[in-house]
């Protein structure tokens, strides 16, 4: 069938978790377009695997929200050649980028003042706005 996903160092993907399926892809193909089923769905089940966490797991679906199939699979689709096996290459380092950024942890955002020289700042354009507007304002002659 398939064989492990290396992600980094310290991730495998078992082979059990990925199935793909090759069907015929759309676009330019030449004489074998319609012989030949070079595009490949390459499925995840991620929801049994423990190496993940359930951060990792709910970024994941975030990230690959449109991705998701009925039964809460990843679908990866690559069409990018006409061999199999390179679109078959493309969608699993598709998945292992995928992988990689749903385990990095968000940054949280740090709330922070504005210090009192933007205060400043900000009333002193807005004043200037006001005074130009002002300005323009000024006494039309009929």
């Amino acid at each position: 069938m398939s064989h492990p996903l290396v992600v980094n160092d310290a991730l495998i993907v078992p082979a059990a978790l990925l199935s793909w399926s090759a069907v015929r892809a759309s676009g330019p193909g030449g004489q074998n377009v319609n012989k030949v089923a070079s595009k490949v769905e390459l499925r995840f089940d991620f929801a049994p695997w423990p190496e993940l966490d359930a951060g990792a797991k709910a970024r994941l679906r975030e990230l690959g929200r449109g991705k998701l199939d009925a039964e809460g699979r990843l679908l990866i689709v690559s069409q990018l050649t006409r061999d199999q096996q390179r679109n078959l290459d493309d969608a699993r380092e598709k998945l292992r980028a995928l992988l990689l950024r749903a385990l990095e942890p968000p940054v949280l955002r740090r709330a922070t003042r504005p210090t009192r020289a933007s205060k400043a700042r900000r009333l002193d354009d807005k004043r200037r706005t006001g005074e130009k507007k002002q300005v323009r304002r000024g006494g039309g002659s009929d």
